[in-house]
């Protein structure tokens, strides 16, 4: 298994002063290179306390990238639909350059009503545009003189300059939530997968997961993919003290993210099925269930590491993407936990791999 750090910030102007999230997520950031963590990652979301304050993850990773020799850097993920692709795909080459080569670039589609809104683009439009612009980004970081006429975007002949670094290109994810021919879609294509298994049951995580891995195998590619998980992240060397705070920050983030979905509950949208759903769910949401399934990474270190025993017996040997600054913890305690997991967790899974 490998081990990253997600920066997701559920944070606004009343809570802390953009400028200073920043100087501490970076801090975190070269700590978590001197940790020997994988990677590090960050959203693309707008407007609202729930990611808002990374509107850009190209901007912050670069960033990261001048203070970091090793790590890998994450989009999870960059919006296609929101973003040009011949001014998306030149954004992320520059990073590849920048990085010497530590790029791998996360696609998403998005799902809040309010930045669709924002960008007057339409919900039903979402797949669409996520696969138009995903296509246009390869062929303009893998072929010169492309001539690219989609339904949303037409340019050519254009040669992309910079060339990636990486040849033909950086390795791609896919984001997914619940639906499974996109899981089938990314294997066939041969990109890596990005999940957050708190929304689903472990079965359908497992069935979603198989479908990847066999649809890549029948498509010939070597090995079995590359799959990233997101996990909400809290530790303390007291087990109490680590449930009482960890429930707390959970308890925040939220309350953060039903803000932010809000407008769900009056919403439909042909290519987000179910989603009127999610208003209730977050709002159902039970910590101690989510602790008891899994779902959540909170406890000692020792307590994490059974934990995550459990999780490659259910998943394999996938990509660990840990959430510790969601519910804006103070600096100090994001900086324990995870000098607490590097400490105690990290051996264990380096030594068996």
């Amino acid at each position: 298994m490998e081990f990253g750090i997600n920066f997701f910030p559920t944070v606004g102007p009343g809570d802390k002063d953009a400028a200073d999230y920043f100087e501490e997520a970076l801090r975190l950031v070269e700590r978590a290179e001197e940790y020997g963590f994988d990677h590090v990652k960050t959203v693309e979301h707008y407007f609202f306390r729930y990611g808002g304050y990374c509107p850009d993850p190209v901007t912050f990773l670069a960033a990261a990238a001048a203070r970091t020799e090793r790590i890998q850097l994450v989009t999870g993920a960059v919006i296609p639909a929101f973003t040009h692709p011949v001014k998306l795909a030149g954004k992320l080459a520059m990073l590849d350059n920048i990085s010497r080569g530590r790029l791998r670039v996360g696609f998403g589609r998005a799902f809040l009503p309010g930045e669709f809104d924002a960008f007057g683009i339409d919900l039903d439009e979402s797949r669409a545009r996520f696969d138009e612009g995903v296509l246009a980004c390869r062929r303009l970081w893998s072929e010169e003189d492309v001539v690219f006429d989609g339904a949303f975007h037409s340019f050519g002949p254009v040669t992309l300059l910079p060339r990636p670094y990486q040849r033909p290109h950086p390795p791609i994810l896919v984001a997914t939530a619940k639906t499974a021919a996109s899981c089938e879609q990314a294997g066939r294509d041969g990109h890596g997968l990005m999940m957050v298994p708190s929304i689903n049951k472990r079965e359908t995580v497992q069935e979603m997961l198989g479908l990847y891995r066999k649809a890549w195998a029948e498509a010939g590619h070597p090995g079995e993919g590359e799959v990233h998980m997101s996990y909400g992240c809290y530790l303390a060397e007291d087990a109490a003290e680590a449930r009482t705070k960890g429930r707390e920050y959970a308890r925040r983030a939220n309350t953060v993210m039903r803000d932010a979905v809000a407008a769900w509950a009056e919403r439909r949208s042909t290519g987000y099925a179910g989603y009127e759903k999610v208003v209730e769910n977050i709002a159902r949401h039970d910590f101690d269930r989510s602790l008891a399934e899994n779902k959540t990474l909170v406890g000692t270190p020792d307590e994490i590491a059974e934990r995550l025993r459990t999780i490659r017996e259910w998943f394999g040997e996938i990509s660990v993407s840990l959430q510790v600054i969601s519910g804006n913890p103070p600096y100090e305690e994001s900086e324990r936990t995870i000098r607490l997991f590097a400490e105690g967790v990290l051996p264990h899974f380096r030594a068996a791999g």
